[in-house]
């Protein structure tokens, strides 16, 4: 499989606040048929610093596709999806779920929210990986992701 023109490799942000996900989710996503570049982020104060290029994230690459975790400290998952899907420059990247919540009402609401996917976080450690390849199969090597913002030829339109 190989990735649009566009991109050498997809750029990952995510947003996870459990060290311990990090450290898999890196791991998951190194193993990959798809070269990826993650970037983490610990809070939802943070990550839409880094979306929006402020402060320490100055020079952060835009992302292709967002892993956002629900429960985060400062802002939670619910605002910085909320923020993202307001914001006319945002809106267009694919924004995962992936936290530890089955409850109806957060699945439902995460996606009124426009959440392209939500996935509950298992909690043995060989499904994480599972789900972490899942994600990587699909979203990285069949779902095809919109092109990044220098790439829009609108002179077709």
């Amino acid at each position: 499989m190989s990735l649009p023109p566009q991109r050498e490799e997809v750029e990952i942000l995510l947003v996870e606040d459990n060290p311990a996900d990090v450290r898999l989710a890196k791991e998951a996503l190194r193993e990959g048929e798809i070269p990826s570049n993650l970037s983490c982020v610990s809070n939802g104060v943070e990550a839409l610093a880094f979306l929006r290029q402020e402060g320490d994230f100055a020079t952060a690459p835009r992302p292709d596709i967002i892993l956002l975790d629900l429960n985060l400290p400062q802002i939670d998952g619910f605002a910085v999806l909320t923020e993202i899907k307001d914001d006319p420059d945002l809106r267009t990247i694919p924004v995962v779920v992936l936290t530890t919540s089955s409850n109806p009402d957060d699945i439902l609401r995460a996606y009124e929210l426009h959440a392209s996917f939500y996935i509950k976080k298992p909690s043995d450690l060989d499904e994480f990986v599972n789900a972490m390849h899942s994600f990587d199969g699909f979203c990285l090597t069949v779902a095809q992701l919109p092109p990044r913002p220098s790439t829009v030829n609108h002179d077709s339109e």
